[in-house]
């Protein structure tokens, strides 16, 4: 059903979906959560490949470290292990195939709310 991370160090490997199955449903769900759409955010705005550490999220780490899951679980972000640090970035390509514009338009979205944390 899924498959693990390409290059993950050590033998962890996390599991992913595939694009094929890759659901709307499950992408909204897991974008419309306002910790885990900033996550979106910050990997879209240039960060690539960022440790789940690097996030500063108002939550605690078991909580970060299930709305990583969700996003990943969603086929949102692909994670592997870099030695100890678990890093992620946006399946932008994937989700671009499947659903043409969907993330832009979100993230788009995200960054024009009033609640975004960079409007003033």
């Amino acid at each position: 059903m899924s498959t693990p991370a390409r290059g993950a160090a050590s033998g962890r490997q996390l599991p992913h979906p595939l694009p094929a199955e890759i659901r709307l449903e499950a992408v909204l769900h897991a974008l419309a959560d306002p910790i885990r759409l900033r996550i979106a955010r910050e990997l879209a705005d240039g960060h690539v490949d960022m440790a789940c550490i690097a996030f500063d999220l108002p939550v605690s780490k078991s909580t970060s470290t299930h709305h990583f899951k969700v996003l990943r679980e969603a086929g949102v972000i692909r994670q592997h292990y870099v030695g100890t640090s678990r890093m992620s970035r946006l399946r932008e390509e994937d989700l671009e195939a499947i659903f043409p514009g969907l993330l832009p338009a979100v993230l788009e979205g995200a960054r024009r709310s009033p609640e975004a944390p960079d409007r003033a």
